[in-house]
């Protein structure tokens, strides 16, 4: 559904991602891994034309996407749960969720988003900017969903998180997978992300350096080692 091919990405002079391609099925959770500033966030951001890649294509569903404004990119049908959650501060919960919402027969509500994170709808009336932390990330997959993506895409879905709030949202994820949603997430939590996803792809310096299925990760602790430093 999502091919990623050939992204070249550079930040001035500076070239962060180097021929990065890798594809995410329908229905399928594929994680992005790798240390900090090995070109995961920007591989995000390429594919969402939020930095604009210097070369090669972004497609979902066949459409081609690249050089489209960001706008443009979220329209087609990918959601996304940016790093540090960036909810907007001063609207409610509600109004959080319904801003951006686009309506799909059958897709997800604001009643079904509430049903999902029942602490949503208790705090419905409050602002952005008054909840903690795991409920700021709550809602900012809430809103990814109220726009009834074909893809949803996490960049550190747990960072920062209380122990039990990680555990929730690795719940809400499981649940996702299992009504097909594809998905495709980054996050440090190598043993969860062994149990809910179905391939993972390793980024060393701005390359793709290792793809494979959950066993064959947890079965290679040499890679684990090496590019993960676990």
């Amino acid at each position: 559904m999502l091919e990623v091919s050939g992204l070249e990405t550079s930040y001035g002079a500076s070239q962060v991602l180097f021929g990065v391609s890798f594809a995410v099925a329908a229905g399928e959770v594929v994680t992005l891994l790798g240390r900090n500033g090995m070109g995961k966030t920007t591989t995000v951001r390429s594919i969402m034309s939020l930095t604009r890649p210097k070369s090669g294509t972004v497609r979902l569903d066949g459409v081609e996407l690249t050089g489209q404004p960001a706008y443009r990119v979220a329209q087609a049908g990918i959601g996304l749960v940016p790093e540090g959650r960036q909810i907007f501060p001063n609207l409610t919960v509600r109004e959080n969720l319904v801003a951006t919402a686009r309506p799909v027969a059958g897709g997800w509500t604001l009643d079904k988003v509430h049903a999902f994170f029942p602490r949503l709808a208790e705090r419905a009336g409050n602002m952005g900017n008054q909840l903690s932390g795991g409920e700021q990330q709550m809602l900012a997959i809430g809103r990814a969903l109220m726009t009834n993506p074909k893809l949803l895409i996490l960049d550190e879905a747990t960072e920062g998180l209380a122990p039990l709030v990680r555990q929730e949202i690795w719940r809400c994820l499981a649940a996702l997978k299992a009504e097909r949603q594809a998905i495709l997430v980054i996050d440090k939590n190598l043993d969860s992300l062994l149990k809910l996803a179905d391939r993972h792809v390793i980024v060393e310096k701005g390359r793709i350096v290792w793809e494979g299925r959950s066993a064959a990760l947890s079965a290679a602790p040499d890679i684990q080692h090496r590019y993960l430093g676990v």
